[in-house]
């Protein structure tokens, strides 16, 4: 299926074909293999959790953030 066939789907029928295909990845989970870089990603940030190295912040902090960066990306381009 192309995107441009996807794109004449309805929105309805995009998500319900959006979510019958994560479904089908359900089934299959044990043949799916994260990469070595997602594991090798995940046992960094947990040794920084366990070091008391790491920062966490709150959603409403995290929002502010993005929203901050996305306004500065429109603002000056990728530049940043």
């Amino acid at each position: 299926m192309t995107n441009i066939e996807i794109s004449k789907m309805s929105t309805v029928d995009r998500i319900q074909t959006m979510e019958a295909l994560w479904d089908s990845f359900s089934v299959e989970l044990e043949n799916i293999k994260s990469p070595k870089w997602h594991e090798e990603i995940l046992a960094a940030r947990g040794e920084k959790i366990e070091s008391g190295k790491a920062n966490f912040i709150s959603i409403t902090e995290l929002k502010a953030k993005h929203i901050k960066s996305s306004l500065l990306k429109q603002t000056y381009g990728q530049l940043m």
